[in-house]
């Protein structure tokens, strides 16, 4: 006999309050599921704890044939030691790295918006032909423009300067085409609202735009800053004093180091992706929020 919709809605609040389900597949599902994600979690995380654990671990400890979860003896002397250390400028590397990260996504994200914004909303003849020779950039492989780009760099004298590592990267072919994707989706009646008021292309970009696409600033500024300071072969071919360093060039010096300290090494290389992690932690959601929402339909 079928079930009345009074008794079908009582199963369905019954199943609503509890959580749970009383088919075994389902709850096999469930079970197989949480399984994924937890061994899929501890892999994650396994790389972040073997850096913390040898950081502050000594060198008999890393060595050791006989492994242990924690260190024998936690070395907390570790962290100053490493900043300390007169071959390895990690203070100054990490200043660097702040410098050029902060100001490349900011550059990235500003300029890339603007050229986005105009791509998708200011009639032009030939905006598609300039979008497309835009895309055309993402297929030239880098090392086809490193070269040239560095004897640009030279030529200007910016060895071994800030603005030799920032403006060479600030324009983004990828982050333009999201924001123009994004902004061929954003409602166009906000944007004709802001002309009746009197508002041009510029005032309704920042005014209006701008204020409503925080989702895909957020998302495109996380990937670049991640991407600024995660650089690494353009810092080292152009950052040649020691001053200039960024926090993944002075981690090299390990590599070529005729001693290598192993303590040091990897409380380093947990203290330089510290910034990375919060950034990803504060904005992960953004990250996916903004892609999802700027489309790849033309």
């Amino acid at each position: 006999m079928a079930a009345t919709p009074a008794e079908r809605a009582r199963r369905g609040a019954s199943r609503t309050r509890t959580g749970h389900t009383r088919d075994p597949r389902v709850r096999a599902g469930r079970a197989l599921r949480a399984v994924v994600v937890a061994v899929l979690a501890v892999l994650f995380l396994l790389p972040f704890y073997l850096l913390v654990r040898n950081g502050l671990a000594t060198e008999q400890d890393i060595t050791a044939p006989d492994w242990t979860f924690f260190p024998r003896d936690i070395q907390w002397s570790n962290l100053t030691e490493v900043f300390d250390d007169e071959n390895l400028p990690l203070a100054r590397a990490l200043l660097n790295s702040t410098l050029i990260a902060v100001s490349t996504t900011l550059g990235t994200v500003l300029l890339a918006s603007l050229a986005g914004y105009g791509l998708a909303r200011i009639p032009y003849r030939h905006a598609n032909v300039v979008f497309y020779a835009i895309l055309g950039t993402l297929m030239v492989p880098a090392a086809v423009t490193f070269v040239p780009s560095f004897v640009l760099v030279s030529t200007l004298g910016w060895i071994s300067t800030l603005r030799g590592l920032i403006i060479p990267t600030l324009f983004s072919a990828f982050a333009c085409f999201i924001f123009r994707q994004y902004f061929l989706g954003f409602p166009r009646e906000l944007e004709d609202a802001a002309r009746v008021d009197g508002l041009g292309h510029w005032r309704t970009f920042w005014r209006i735009v701008v204020p409503n696409s925080r989702s895909v600033f957020a998302a495109v500024g996380t990937i670049v800053f991640i991407g600024a300071w995660n650089a690494f072969l353009w810092p080292l071919v152009i950052g040649q004093d020691r001053e200039s360093w960024t926090v993944q060039v002075a981690l090299s010096t390990f590599t070529t180091a005729q001693n290598l300290n192993l303590h040091e090494l990897f409380i380093a290389a947990a203290i330089s992706i510290a910034p990375l992690v919060a950034v990803f932690v504060l904005l992960q959601r953004y990250i996916v929020a903004g892609v999802e929402r700027s489309g790849i339909d033309d």
